[in-house]
């Protein structure tokens, strides 16, 4: 297995990983009578923010956002959390890479989009994480080794989207819209590729029963070898599985790469958290599970709040009404994989994954243009952007009406297995 699929096989499994944390969260909040109230009290100043615009961001720094600001774009990120979740539930990963770049597609700002997404993640976090037992796995000594790097990485990638907004607002959107193109485009085209050899070969097993929470019941080679270095402080874990140990410097790199993530794209940073401790550290299921958790919170938390929020850089009332979208479509779209074929949701998960790349690199040469670093006509940059903005909405409006038309003609039967 070559690297190009190696990485994409990790970005998968931390997609998938994060996917299933979404939804057990957001089942939380929706089964609880206590979380849902705590969630309408949340959403009561998105009232005061119709009288005033004042209270519209966290920090007041009202210049940041979108300048054809109405009430009209709360409805908008409830349906972009509503497509992030309904990707989330019926396909089982990449909801949350279609927030940031929806939200700029909408006219957010990057550094905005960036900073309201991981504050969603973090509001999502403390209201819907169920610690509980999960918490008696964590390893203390992986989890402050972790969360060091990860507080470092948060300040490393939060300076990094200030210093560039700061600079040039173009600047920083070309930036955060190419870390996306880049990922997106590496994650959709492999998807596709998949897709499509999975229509050629049916019966290939549909994935060969990949499991991201499972992973292989012993330690990869890289793992092994990475424990094999012996450099001090050595953290001791999983006692219950033998005992493993590994240097707390490469569980703090580690750290700072999630930071990094989180602060940079807005993605929490937790969907790689989970591969990175099972496959690169060689932890156990149940130690990164318990870990995993506290990460979330933890990073999310600092990157939104210490990075962004204080700035002037949360859109309040776009991180409501996304997480009131994603709690719905959540659960729709996990109700319609009982009555939709599995091959269908890997399509759409390669083409929701695509129309996000091609909505972010659309955006770059008129960007790239008007930063002077290329030379393209104006008109020709500005359709270029038009034509990406409107096959994006196409794919996530097709789909969100598909899952949803597939839930309405098939509830009967959802009704009855439930």
């Amino acid at each position: 297995m070559g690297f190009g699929r190696q990485t994409y096989e990790f970005l998968k499994a931390a997609s998938m990983a994060h996917a299933k944390w979404d939804y057990e969260v957001s089942m939380s909040i929706i089964k609880n009578r206590k979380k849902l109230l705590v969630l309408l009290i949340l959403t009561l100043p998105i009232l005061a923010v119709s009288l005033t615009t004042a209270a519209d961001m966290i920090g007041g720094k009202t210049a940041y956002a979108p300048a054809h600001y109405t009430t009209t774009i709360f409805v908008v990120s409830i349906a972009v959390g509503l497509a992030a979740g309904l990707i989330t539930g019926c396909i089982g990963a990449g909801g949350g890479f279609i927030i940031t770049p929806a939200l700029m597609a909408a006219g957010v700002k990057g550094i905005l989009a960036v900073g309201t997404d991981v504050f969603h993640i973090f509001a999502k976090a403390i209201m819907g994480t169920t610690v509980h037992k999960k918490l008696g796995n964590v390893s203390v000594k992986l989890a402050i080794a972790f969360l060091v790097g990860s507080s470092g990485g948060t300040f490393i990638g939060g300076w990094i989207n200030k210093t560039l907004y700061n600079k040039d607002p173009l600047l920083s959107e070309a930036f955060i819209s190419t870390v996306y193109a880049v990922l997106l485009g590496f994650l959709g085209f492999y998807a596709m590729a998949d897709f499509i050899k999975s229509t050629r070969k049916p019966a290939a097993g549909g994935g060969g029963g990949h499991d991201a929470h499972g992973g292989p019941s012993g330690m990869t080679s890289l793992a092994v070898n990475i424990q094999k270095i012996n450099i001090p402080p050595m953290i001791t874990f999983d006692e219950d599985f033998g005992g493993r140990r590994i240097s707390w410097l490469f569980v703090a790199i580690g750290g700072v790469i999630v930071g990094m993530l989180a602060a940079i794209m807005g993605v929490g940073g937790g969907f790689v958290t989970f591969p990175m401790f099972v496959y690169i550290f060689g932890v156990s299921t149940a130690t990164t599970v318990g870990t995993d958790i506290l990460q979330i919170i933890f990073t999310a938390g600092l990157a939104s709040i210490a990075q962004y929020a204080i700035y002037g850089y949360v859109f309040y009332t776009l991180a409501m009404g996304m997480l009131i979208g994603s709690l719905i479509g959540i659960q729709v779209g996990a109700l319609t994989t009982k009555v939709v074929k599995g091959i269908h949701i890997r399509g759409f998960y390669a083409m929701s994954i695509i129309a996000g790349f091609i909505n972010r690199a659309s955006t770059l040469p008129k960007k790239l243009t008007e930063l002077e670093y290329i030379n393209m006509d104006k008109t020709l940059t500005t359709n270029i952007e038009f034509i990406g903005n409107i096959i994006f909405w196409i794919v996530v409006g097709f789909f969100g009406f598909w899952v949803i038309s597939k839930f309405f003609a098939n509830i009967g039967k959802l009704r009855e297995e439930g």
